[in-house]
């Protein structure tokens, strides 16, 4: 097992690992990395964690040192130079009548490398457009696409829920999301009501996925034939968070509603029974 601290880059970010050496970190602490292309700042995310050496890069490499109030000062105006450069960059962009949208321009900590966001349709000829770049700002560029989600999570702002974007608050990495959740979920398909901002399906379609898929193995199916208490009946209703189940009993129009110990199924309906067949088969 080894030791490494958990650094962030970027407001929840993807965490990357460094050896602490023989210094202790504290959760949010700024502090100087040194990665693979440029040294950078970075918050603490993980202040300690022990993970096998198999699970790790097979160059780790070490915290340099907590950041002082002079690399604070340079964080500052890195900041506000790409802000400045955002602007130039897009005025640019226009010049050379370019079909891409600039997101985000950001300096390395050492300013030995400029980065910026940007979204399109397709494959951009961007050539001409970082040799002026590179005369403007004099250091090296970098023009890095990104899909629509990065977009929504670089940007942020406020989802359907009126809360901020799951993806720009805490989500480090994206998850992968069916519309198969909304459909367990008994959601409605409408994708202007399970899409985010950002045009795909919400992140939050998988935060209970787990939980209502357990309780989907538990109980009975619509339009399973059961045994109640009260009699037989069709199953006609789920609750599946609460585990309760409502049969409409023979002979009765209202549904009753029972926890699921209380029943016992007699006969399920045909597409289960087709379904369970095709898995012995398989």
């Amino acid at each position: 097992m080894v030791e490494v601290v958990g650094i962030r880059f970027r407001s929840a970010g993807h965490i990357y690992y460094f050896t602490p050496g023989k210094e202790e970190y504290r959760y949010d602490q700024k502090v100087v990395v040194e990665t693979q292309q440029s040294k950078q700042l970075g918050r603490v995310a993980i202040p300690s964690k022990h993970i096998e050496s198999t699970d790790l890069p097979e160059e780790l490499k070490p915290i340099l040192s907590v950041a002082s109030e002079k690399d604070l000062v340079v964080e500052q105006r890195n900041e506000r130079d790409a802000l400045e450069a955002c602007f130039i960059t897009k005025e640019k962009i226009k010049e050379h009548d370019l079909e891409m949208k600039l997101i985000k321009v950001e300096y390395t900590f050492d300013r030995s490398k400029m980065i910026f966001y940007f979204t399109a349709d397709g494959r951009i000829d961007f050539r001409n457009l970082v040799k002026d770049l590179a005369v403007i700002f004099k250091t090296r560029i970098e023009l890095r696409q990104i899909g629509v989600r990065d977009e929504a999570k670089i940007i942020g702002g406020i989802g359907p829920c009126g809360r901020q974007l799951c993806c720009s608050t805490f989500l480090g990495d994206f998850i992968p999301v069916s519309i198969k959740m909304a459909k367990d979920q008994n959601l409605s398909l409408n994708p202007t009501k399970i899409s985010g901002l950002c045009g795909r399906l919400m992140c939050c379609l998988k935060y209970e996925n787990d939980e209502y898929e357990a309780a989907k193995r538990e109980l009975p199916d619509y339009g399973t034939e059961v045994k109640t208490p009260d009699g037989k009946g069709k199953v006609v209703g789920l609750n599946l968070l609460n585990r309760v189940v409502q049969v409409r009993l023979e002979g009765r129009t209202t549904a009753l509603e029972y926890e699921h110990e209380e029943l016992e199924v007699i006969r399920v309906k045909n597409r289960d029974k087709k379904n369970k067949r095709e898995d012995t088969d398989g």
